[in-house]
């Protein structure tokens, strides 16, 4: 994942060339490759190298087209094939082994704010047009590559990297209080457009914006799609389609030199080892493999390793065990609250260091399997409530005593209708410890409500929970997470199961019976993996980490926390020491949250601390 910036004076005055090289420098560690920086009267675009794949093995960026495009991208391409079949269409022959900057930029000179309808994978763009003097830019469909800007009256300025961004010494440092508050209340900030700082927004998955002197034009190019109707013939072609669908992904996901694979030994990353490793002799890459498990050891029953470390061999693929065992609360937060750019809900931040730094030893690109389980989210009362409106008695007739004698539906509904008549003692409650001025200033008690109805407008007709998790603000937690702004190292993940092309097959084939207990993946499988790994039911942790972790830090482990004087602005800290450690409930859990908040907050310092030097060095 490049470095990219940008920076923009809209009323033609001239940038501060320094600065922008400044800001280029600051994104090195994001682009050991290779850096550079072109200004022209009043726009420069800054880009730190990272080379993931083999078409970069010689890239330059900015990239120039005709004298009147340039382009700063942090970017890999998917379905690259026809898209430069579509581009010679257009009059236009791009090399076969252009650089998928390239490609987005002949795109756009093509077609303009319609090329991103073109585009398929996972980028962060800002493309200068010296013809119209404007700005474009975009996010990918689901954000998997991060876009943050800040708009001043003097300047505009964008970046992949958040404390790039906050570099300037124009773009104030006040916090955004409702990002705060959402944060406190949820874990993380459920506004996609916002970041815990006031002068700093995000560009939302599947968006673009238009800078120019008449101002700033932001607009939506995607949604998810919730009216697809793929029908085939025979059953066997559903599968079919999927398997080509899944090598496509995951081959397009190949690109570099050496590629690692989070390997739980569960069906979906299994799935995505074995296409892989079925790929790498036809690419004659077969030797740049690698796997990665994650261990708990004695601390929480794990069965995960002995199943990943079974398919590592059947495979030959070598696999590294990441222990996080002994990973601590807190642990190395004064140098970890360093490099967050904001609060994390994730007291074990340790742990995500220390699996990026493994895998960084050895790969400069990982494949991460989420997404299989939100796009094969099978429910049965909109599948049965779409037979009925559209007549299959057919199949419903065959669908729901199917679904009955693999589900247990009458225990379902049963243990519904006792949620709705009695409260369950360890559902997570409003919060006690907000700072009573700041709950009235932010409506807590409304935000409360208002964003846990998050479920309630699902639009897809018959998978509406697997269309809005696609939609759930914890993806670009996830994605900044594992992005090199946060982890520091030049590793670029990739999520083959959120491949465009997947996630719009699996939303409009039927859902019954293909994603009930996700047929559709294992059929695909038969014959590829071990049968106790294909029929493997999902098997998750039976505690949660943290809370692993302060059962063995002890009841009285916050006596000796540190509180940041900014915290008291937001949490009642005496409040939260009385939260009841020991129970490992959902209220203790929540009430590791505002700790996050004050140590991010004591940690957390200023990235102009060298500014000036750096403008100075020019």
């Amino acid at each position: 994942m490049s470095g990219i910036v940008g920076l923009f004076q809209p009323d033609g005055a001239p940038v501060d060339q320094s600065l922008a090289r400044a800001l280029t420098r600051f994104l090195s560690f994001r682009g050991p490759d290779g850096r550079d920086t072109w200004c022209g009267e009043s726009i420069a675009l800054g880009h730190a190298m990272l080379r993931t794949t083999e078409e970069s093995a010689h890239e330059r960026q900015p990239a120039a087209l005709h004298g009147r495009f340039w382009i700063t991208a942090d970017a890999r391409l998917d379905a690259r094939d026809e898209l430069r079949d579509a581009l010679r269409q257009a009059g236009r022959e791009p090399a076969r082994n252009a650089p998928d900057s390239e490609l987005i930029l002949q795109a756009y000179a093509a077609w303009g704010e319609e090329s991103l309808e073109r585009l398929r994978g996972d980028f962060a763009f800002g493309i200068w047009d010296a013809q119209r003097r404007s700005l474009f830019c975009a996010r990918d469909h689901f954000g998997i590559k991060p876009f943050y800007f800040a708009e001043h009256k003097d300047f505009f300025l964008f970046s992949n990297t958040l404390n790039c961004v906050r570099m300037h010494p124009e773009v104030s440092d006040e916090l955004n209080e409702a990002a705060i508050a959402d944060f406190l209340l949820f874990g993380l900030n459920c506004d996609p457009a916002t970041t815990t700082f006031r002068a700093i927004r995000r560009l939302p998955p599947a968006h673009f914006l238009r800078v120019s002197a008449e101002g700033l034009r932001i607009g939506r190019y995607w949604s998810i799609p919730v009216d697809g109707g793929i029908r085939y013939s025979r059953e066997e072609e559903y599968v079919e389609q999927f398997q080509a669908l899944l090598r496509k992904a995951v081959s397009d996901r190949l690109r570099g030199e050496r590629v690692g694979i989070f390997l739980s030994g569960g069906l979906d990353s299994s799935s995505v080892a074995a296409t892989a490793r079925e790929l790498a002799p036809e690419r004659g890459e077969a030797g740049k493999l690698r796997a990665y498990t994650i261990s708990y050891g004695t601390s929480i029953p794990d069965p995960d390793p002995p199943y990943a470390r079974e398919l590592a061999t059947l495979l030959e693929m070598p696999i590294r065990f990441i222990s996080m065992e002994r990973v601590g609360l807190f642990e190395e937060w004064d140098k970890i609250g360093a490099q967050l750019a904001e609060p994390v809900n994730e007291p074990l931040m340790a742990g995500l260091f220390l699996q990026f730094q493994a895998i960084a030893k050895d790969c400069a690109v990982a494949l991460d399997c989420e997404g299989a389980d939100n796009i094969m989210r099978f429910q049965i009362i909109p599948h049965v409530r779409g037979l009925l409106l559209r007549g299959q008695w057919k199949q419903l007739l065959a669908v729901v005593p199917f679904y009955l004698r693999r589900r247990s539906l009458w225990d379902t509904a049963l243990r519904r209708a006792r949620r709705l008549v009695s409260a369950r003692p360890d559902a997570p409650k409003f919060p006690e410890w907000l700072e009573p001025a700041f709950a009235r200033r932010i409506a807590a008690d409304e935000r409360w409500q208002e964003f846990r109805a998050f479920w309630a407008v699902p639009a897809h007709p018959v998978m509406p929970i697997a269309q809005a998790s696609l939609s759930l603000p914890q993806w670009q937690r996830l994605f900044e997470l594992q992005s090199p702004g946060i982890t520091g190292l030049p590793v670029e993940v990739r999520y083959p199961f959120l491949d465009l092309r997947i996630v719009e097959y699996v939303l409009a084939i039927p859902p019954f019976p293909w994603t009930f207990q996700k047929t559709l993946l294992r059929e695909a499988m038969a014959g590829r993996l071990p049968e106790r790994i294909r029929r493997r039911p999902k098997t998750p942790l039976e505690h949660d980490p943290a809370i692993a972790a302060l059962k063995r830090a002890g009841p009285k482990w916050d006596r000796d926390v540190e509180w940041s004087r900014k915290t008291d602005v937001f949490v009642n800290r005496s409040a939260v020491r009385k939260a009841r450690w020991e129970d490992g409930s959902d209220a203790a859990e929540i009430a590791m949250v505002p700790l996050c908040l004050n140590f991010w907050l004591r940690y957390s310092r200023s990235v102009r601390y060298n500014l000036a030097t750096e403008v100075h060095n020019g």
